[in-house]
Parts: C-alpha cells; structure tokens; sequence
C-alpha cells in the first residue's frame, strides 16, 4: 500500500503535498538523488504532475551519487536529464568563500532553469525539508532569488518523515545518510582543485569499502581529518592500519575528529 499523504498545520491552514502538485501539476525538480528529492519525485509522480528530473552534474558530486539518480529514475520509470557544467571554471568558487555555496546554487539553479523553461517548465522546486536549518544554509538566499519552491518544506514535511514515507513507499533511499558535496570538505579560504576533489573522493570511497558511513574526510593544509559517527569509533581501532595504507597515498597526515558528526 503506498503511503497516505501527510497533512501539516501551517498558519492555521491544512496543506498536503497532493494538494501541492494539483495546484502545480507541471514541475521541473532540482534532482540530487538523496532521501528528499528522491520522495519529492516519487510523491509527483504518484499524484499525476508532469515532472521532470534534471540533475547538474559538476565536479563536486561523487560518482555514486550519479548512479544513485539513475538507478532510482530507473526505478520510476521516469526520464532524467542531466546537465553537464564545469564549475571549476569559476575563480569564485575555486576560490571557496565562506558563502561559496551561494554561488555554486546561483550557477547550478539558473543553468537548470535555462533548460528547463526550454523545455516548457517553468516552475523549478527542491527537496528542502521542513527539519533543514536555513539560517545555516548560505545556498537558501540563492534559491530565494531564482524563485525555487520546496514542497516538502512548505507542506510540513520533516526528514524523519520523510524516511518513513519512503521506506513505505519502497525507495531504496529511504535510510541512505545525508550527503553534501565534495566542496563543503575543503576548509574555506583553501582553494578548490580537481585533484583535490579526486583525492578526498578517492579517500571516501576507501572508507565506505571498510564498512564506514555518514562521514566525512574533511580537508585544511593537506591534512586530512576523518569526521565519523560515535559508533563507529571501534571501527577505526580494528581498521587503523587499513585506514593508513588506504589514505596515505592521499594524504600523508590523517588525524581523527573526537567531536564525531
């Protein structure tokens, strides 16, 4: 049975999200393959709007990402369309300010709402979620500008319920960890290369064959700090030399946050 849809209370007046896409029953969605865009996809297609997938692929997005957006397309049977931009060629990003996701938002949104509107699409929604923190999220103000909605959010939808809704639902991405893009690893001021990028995907990758998840490897002054989950602590104790002999050709010093995400 799919899942009923989720009534919020917001400023006194019930919204849902079927009541979201009768009302706006043609979309083009920002499509990043993670937990929310991936029910938000799930969830139009389930009430009949006409909409359409486009994921912008940059350096910055691991290549396991991309196999996940086409797997779960596959899945829906619905068309992807990918936009392929070198986001390197910005000196403002490569120059990774403390508000560089903003401009990173501001390129990939305007340059997905380019090809949407050629497309006959003219509202452009996100997978924001009613649990996510704008005040900490320089990528919001962008996304206010380029007049993107978010459904999930406007209609109450927190990630908890959003996993239970796609677990429901049966997407494989119901429980998969939250993931920001590989750019965010890099200490701000530190500038953004391609190498550098391959190096921490590379180093990554290492760690999930390990049996690690939800970390991150972040990235300042050639040191490489490995950020994990409280339980996983006893894992980096029986993988310490693995971790060393994988890393090292990376990084050659691997330190271990205390703090844990």
């Amino acid at each position: 049975m799919p899942p009923e849809p989720f009534f919020a209370n917001i400023g006194g007046v019930h919204v849902i999200l079927k009541e979201f896409f009768e009302q706006n029953p043609k979309a083009a969605l920002g499509f990043s393959g993670g937990v929310d865009s991936a029910y938000l996809l799930y969830a139009a297609k389930k009430y009949g709007a006409d909409i359409q997938p486009y994921y912008v692929k940059t350096a910055f997005q691991p290549k396991f990402e991309y196999a996940d957006v086409m797997n779960l397309c596959d899945m829906l049977d619905i068309g992807i369309r990918t936009i392929e931009y070198d986001i390197l060629l910005d000196s403002v990003i490569t120059s990774n300010p403390k508000n560089r996701c903003y401009y990173c938002k501001i390129i990939m949104f305007t340059a997905l709402k380019h090809q949407a509107q050629n497309d006959g699409y003219d509202l452009i929604i996100d997978g924001t979620n009613a649990s996510d923190d704008l005040s900490d999220r320089p990528g919001t103000k962008a996304m206010q500008e380029l007049s993107v909605r978010s459904p999930l959010r406007e209609c109450g939808l927190t990630k908890d319920k959003i996993r239970e809704l796609s677990k429901e639902a049966g997407l494989f991405t119901w429980n998969k960890p939250s993931y920001s893009c590989l750019a965010t690893r890099i200490h701000t001021g530190q500038a953004i290369t391609q190498n550098l990028l391959n190096r921490i995907e590379q180093s990554e990758n290492s760690l999930m064959s390990m049996g690690f998840s939800d970390f991150r490897v972040r990235v300042n002054n050639g040191e490489a700090r490995l950020q994990i989950k409280e339980n996983q602590f006893e894992l980096v104790l029986n993988n310490r030399k693995e971790i060393l002999r994988q890393i090292k050709p990376y990084f050659k010093t691997i330190l271990l946050d205390m703090k844990t995400r």
